[in-house]
């Protein structure tokens, strides 16, 4: 029996794709563990969103490598499709898989040799069905790859074109998490906005949504969208569900028409708040969350204090800040006026301030008001504290040692908020 460490960076997708890993590893006679003194092999799913997460995927090998020099290590994910030539050079790094490759790595590590394939030659979503999960929301992978070719972004070169799952296999996952006590799903991917594209006979989201509808799941929530995607009839179908979770994650990345325009995203700052602002107005207190990078070449001082200006009056609940990172082969990294590290990082600092603003006013909003809440934690041994999450993606905090609550939905009123957490109280009927 060969053990393995398993270590993932990234987005969800890469976090769902390593429990795959994880499924076949098992499946296969290999053993899980967490002490690299007792592991065999070191498998590193990376991430390239950024140069300090392609920096930080090298710095994981070589100390596994620096700890135990017999430990095999393995890369893949982000950074190895794309950076495979350069990887093959290091002597710490023993295999390198591509995204579509990973699901294959058993045969890899049989075999003895690395395999990246050309992602641009997939034309077909590799669907991976997931047969055991612990947690009480699922994640369920229903997208591969992007036709969008954002100026900053590698993820297209990475990831390949968008590939759809179909329809029969996403409805057998969900059956198979229903029937395991699964409450909730997540739909996530890389571009789910883009889901149905590449069909003969093309669909969107709304034609999936609708056979969701029909499960038994309790309730679903959608990865991040493009704000293009969330047009009228999105909002009509999800503003009528029962089943879907008001929480919206919109790619932004800027609040600038200039900086929108060189970033390639075909959309403008009015437009988003004023999808903001709809969404509020039709759902109930919806979390709607967003990515905004800052410190884009030719970004100047004006530019930013729009974006500042415009973050700050939107009706965004929070902001995920990044500086940006020059990526190689974007357009970009081309660009004239980088932005120097410091500025980048400044601006970004004053972004976060209205970002953690935003939040603590949707938690006030949210006090005193009722929910329906997945608890997904058992009573802390610490605190006595049962953990949930609200359809409006808020944590909370009931006072109960009651066990048996665990993996159910409970009607809730929130209470107040203490040392960071959100008291709510069960409502009985």
């Amino acid at each position: 029996m060969k053990k393995y460490i398993l270590k993932t960076q990234g987005c969800k997708s890469n976090h769902l794709e390593s429990i795959v890993i994880k499924e076949k590893l098992n499946d296969a006679g290999y053993v899980q563990c967490n002490d690299i003194n007792d592991a065999d092999i070191f498998i590193l799913n990376s991430c390239s969103v950024t140069q300090n997460a392609d920096i930080e995927a090298l710095r994981f090998l070589r100390n596994a490598k620096s700890r135990k020099p017999s430990i095999i290590t393995v890369i893949t994910g982000c950074s190895a499709q794309l950076h495979d030539r350069e990887l093959n050079n290091l002597d710490y790094i023993d295999y390198i898989l591509g995204n579509d490759d990973k699901f294959r790595i058993v045969n890899v590590l049989n075999s003895g040799k690395s395999s990246v394939s050309d992602i641009f030659e997939i034309k077909n979503f590799n669907n991976q069905f997931i047969k055991f999960y612990n947690n009480t929301r699922g994640y369920l992978k229903i997208q591969d790859g992007c036709n969008n070719y954002c100026s900053y972004c590698t993820i297209p070169l990475a990831r390949g074109r968008s590939r759809s799952n179909s329809i029969k296999n996403i409805i057998e996952q969900i059956e198979i998490f229903t029937d395991i006590g699964i409450k909730e799903v997540v739909l996530t991917g890389i571009h789910i906005g883009q889901w149905g594209e590449d069909f003969t006979e093309q669909q969107n989201l709304i034609n999936l949504l609708e056979a969701i509808e029909n499960t038994n799941i309790l309730r679903y929530r959608l990865g991040s969208l493009n704000p293009l995607e969330i047009n009228d009839e999105m909002i009509e179908f999800l503003s009528k569900s029962e089943k879907f979770c008001p929480h919206f994650h919109i790619s932004l990345q800027s609040l600038t028409d200039k900086t929108l325009n060189a970033m390639n995203r075909h959309y403008t700052a009015y437009n988003c708040i004023k999808l903001i602002d709809k969404i509020n107005t039709i759902f109930k207190l919806p979390f709607v969350g967003s990515d905004i990078i800052a410190g884009f070449p030719g970004e100047t001082d004006e530019d930013f204090e729009i974006t500042m200006s415009n973050a700050e009056k939107s009706g965004l609940s929070n902001i995920h800040v990044f500086p940006y990172s020059i990526r190689e082969n974007t357009k970009a990294a081309q660009m004239d006026m980088q932005i120097p590290d410091s500025v980048k990082h400044k601006r970004a600092e004053a972004l976060k301030k209205i970002a953690e603003g935003k939040l603590k006013t949707f938690i006030e909003n949210n006090i005193n008001t009722t929910a329906q809440v997945l608890i997904e934690k058992r009573p802390d041994k610490k605190t006595g504290l049962l953990k949930g999450v609200t359809k409006n993606y808020l944590n909370v905090y009931i006072d109960s040692k009651d066990k048996a609550l665990h993996n159910t939905v409970q009607n809730v009123k929130i209470l107040n908020r203490k040392d960071e957490k959100l008291f709510c109280t069960i409502i009985k009927e």
